[in-house]
């Protein structure tokens, strides 16, 4: 667990960061001062097979909220705001659609729809190497693990505008990534099968209110994965960013804080 106040006294609102695939549980290094300027505190986990966090093969995007609940309880937090970026975005949903009387607010930067969301052609847009990755996904564990022993990284993935902030704010990204596929791809593996799964829960069923910040140049994951998202979620609001893709609309960052802290009150 991640806790940028386990040494200090302060009473700062919580909000639990949900980190990418494959990413470790840290929260968002180039996001810390503004989240403390704005009275935030970042909690985070490793999600199950993830740095220290046990294997859990089979699980759902929905086990996050159980996940999230059983922190929040041992540290005695009755309530507390959610953040996802990339594939942690629907687990930050996931609390808030089953944690209803929990979360207060929560964002989604960049994030998925289900996979069987209705009037959505779910692939189109991605790059050919994402959809390549989830393919192998909903053909099963089998197919998943034949495609990660083979596959390289393909840079097409990403924009111009994403290969800036990785060279820039966002290389940290790259202290996230490293330990979670040092022990190979079986997090990873299970964060996909998870993503071509069912998930657990509706969208529909986050009543709180939502921040849908993505960008419209996104080859990962298409911003049509928003915009669906917000005909779904009854207190969406949607920013779709202008020539960012799904690392450079991480630089909207301390935007969605300020409007997180709006919104908790």
């Amino acid at each position: 667990m991640y806790d940028t106040e386990a040494t200090s006294r302060r009473e700062h609102f919580c909000v639990f960061w949900h980190h990418g695939t494959p990413n470790i549980g840290a929260p968002p290094a180039p996001l810390l001062a503004a989240a403390a300027d704005l009275g935030l505190r970042w909690l985070s986990y490793d999600r199950p097979g993830y740095g220290g966090s046990t294997a859990k093969p089979g699980r759902d995007v929905a086990s996050a909220a159980s996940d999230v609940a059983a922190i929040a309880d041992a540290l005695e937090i009755e309530q507390f705001a959610v953040m996802g970026h990339s594939g942690g975005a629907p687990h930050a949903l996931a609390c808030a659609a089953l944690l209803p009387e929990r979360v207060r607010a929560a964002v989604s930067i960049a994030g998925l729809a289900p996979f069987d969301a209705q009037e959505l052609d779910w692939f189109a847009g991605m790059s050919e190497a994402s959809a390549a990755s989830l393919r192998a996904a909903s053909a099963g564990r089998a197919e998943k693990e034949r495609y990660e022993a083979e596959a390289v990284f393909d840079p097409a993935v990403f924009t111009a505008a994403d290969h800036a902030a990785l060279a820039g704010t966002w290389s940290w990204l790259l202290d996230v990534v490293n330990p979670a596929v040092a022990a190979g791809p079986g997090a990873l593996i299970d964060d996909d099968l998870a993503y071509v799964a069912p998930w657990g829960f509706d969208p529909a069923q986050v009543n709180a209110p939502v921040l849908l910040l993505h960008g419209e140049d996104d080859r990962m994951i298409p911003s049509s994965h928003a915009r669906w998202l917000a005909r779904r979620c009854p207190r969406a609001e949607l920013r779709l960013c202008v020539g960012e893709g799904h690392i450079s609309v991480l630089n909207f960052g301390v935007t969605a804080l300020q409007w997180l802290r709006a919104h908790l009150g």
